[in-house]
């Protein structure tokens, strides 16, 4: 199941508070200007930066 779009419209980046871009064959939601990729589980984003994949 997708993520909602009332959530995606207040996601933002924990690191920079910028927008994020929701990937939902991935299951992630990225942010372009960190270049940090979160991962989505169980149609909940993990937004720690800890765990945070750099692109």
């Amino acid at each position: 199941m997708p993520l909602s779009p009332q959530l995606l419209a207040i996601l933002v980046c924990p690191v920079c508070k910028g927008d994020l871009t929701y990937d939902a064959s991935a299951n992630t939601v990225t942010c372009p200007a960190c270049r940090l990729r979160y991962k989505v589980v169980d149609d909940i984003p993990v937004m720690l930066v800890d765990e945070a994949e750099k692109f």
